[in-house]
């Protein structure tokens, strides 16, 4: 089989790899394993949250800038301030072109509501999910918190604490209905994501929002987990609708809806386009001449190779199996390409679990065009994108999302410029 493009990887960067190449007139295919990281996603796109020092951003173009100096291998500073500054402005687009509405704006932070109730500075919401201008108060005086009984990946007396730092009053509610009934009969059942097919179907989702019309009284806000539209984009805006008064939506422990409907959506978006997902594949080996990759074998196609003219590894970090750790190193495990690491294992972490870990900037070498590096040689027409570069910190800094977008963009913008040469 033979394409213009093919991107190993079917998470965030992979998906909008694809997407920008396909809009581009390129003939592409994603090999993707299944779950990625975007599924325990909260909601929010981040860009840039925190400096390297731990300095808050509040303007992430901003903060990108200072990068350059402070951080010069950091996947932005590779890409170049210029170059961020424009992708990030069209991200939004790329993201509603897929029916993923976003709120927020590159130029200043907001702050998105964590499961535990905290604010954290963000870039991108999808929305319906609450949100604040400030870390220091929110958009209400009180709220009234929704919870399905027997949901345990929901903590309302938690974020009831974290509000009430805020001068915000909570009160707690609980819903319940027979078909929510059926699925609580196996408590290892009641996850969000089984909830929230119940509330697909509109007589379920008009009995919701009925209980939740008798609860607006006396509050200014209405807040409900992420246990809606699993499978119906519209359902969020439908309940919105029916129930007349300010309701938001908060993350839940994982398996995240708001990741769940991104990755579907995504997906929806690159095969309307022409593109070719094949789900649950992975490549085993590479044809490789001259640091140019011919063609790629993967475990379903058997002795079918892929070939195109480029190729994008957009297979993640250790989470994905992008990275693999043995004993002693760091390992790219499709092309065996060169890792950035420390050779003490000493050195890859701390004790302390919430530190700042070197791991977690390890990483595939790439040169300034973010072309994957075997032995210190560049190979021609090999890519790297996304969680698996190296030189970042996506936790601490808040700009995992953002690296995954921006160097996906990037990337596809240097295969399509070379394909015109």
């Amino acid at each position: 089989m033979k394409f213009d493009s093919v991107i190993i990887g079917g998470g965030l960067a992979g998906m909008a790899c694809g997407i920008r190449l396909s809009e581009a007139g390129q003939r592409c295919a994603i090999i993707s394993q299944g779950q990625s990281a975007i599924h325990f996603s909260s909601g929010s796109f981040d860009l840039l949250g925190h400096m390297p020092d731990g300095e808050q951003v509040l303007d992430p173009l901003e903060g990108i800038a200072r990068l350059a100096d402070m951080a010069p291998t950091h996947p932005y500073s590779v890409i170049g301030t210029e170059n961020c500054a424009r992708l990030a402005g069209e991200v939004p687009a790329l993201l509603r072109s897929a029916g993923i509405e976003v709120v927020g704006d590159c130029h200043r932070n907001h702050f998105r509501i964590t499961p535990m109730g905290k604010v954290k500075p963000t870039w991108l919401t999808i929305d319906g999910y609450l949100t604040s201008e400030s870390d220091d108060r929110l958009p209400f005086k009180t709220a009234c918190i929704v919870n399905v009984e027997g949901f345990l990946d929901f903590y309302p007396e938690f974020i009831a604490e974290e509000f009430a730092k805020h001068g915000v009053e909570c009160r707690f509610e609980t819903i319940n209905m027979p078909d929510l009934e059926q699925i609580r009969r196996n408590p290892s059942e009641m996850r969000s994501a089984n909830i929230a097919r119940v509330f697909d179907h509109e007589a379920n989702l008009e009995t919701l929002a009925e209980k939740l019309r008798r609860l607006a009284p006396n509050n200014d806000v209405l807040i409900l987990p992420a246990i809606i539209g699993i499978n119906r984009s519209d359902s969020f805006a439908y309940l919105r609708s029916r129930v007349g008064h300010p309701l938001h939506l908060l993350p839940t422990l994982p398996p995240s809806i708001p990741g769940i409907q991104a990755q579907q959506a995504l997906q929806h978006r690159f095969r309307a386009l022409g593109g070719e997902y094949f789900l649950g594949d992975s490549v085993i080996s590479a044809n490789v001449e001259n640091n140019r990759v011919k063609e790629i074998f993967t475990a379903n196609h058997g002795n079918i190779p892929l070939q195109a003219d480029n190729f994008v590894l957009a297979t993640g970090s250790f989470f994905s199996k992008g990275l693999v750790a043995t004993p002693d190193r760091i390992v790219e495990p499709v092309f065996g390409a060169d890792t950035i690491s420390s050779p003490n294992r000493a050195e890859w972490y701390t004790l302390r679990f919430f530190d700042r870990h070197n791991y977690q900037a390890f990483g595939v070498a790439t040169d300034n065009s973010l072309r994957v590096l075997k032995n210190g040689s560049a190979f021609e027409n090999l890519y790297c994108a996304g969680a698996g570069l190296a030189g970042f910190h996506p936790i601490q800094d808040g700009c995992g999302a953002g690296v995954s977008l921006l160097s996906a963009l990037h990337v596809a913008d240097l295969i399509h410029n070379s394909s015109k040469q």
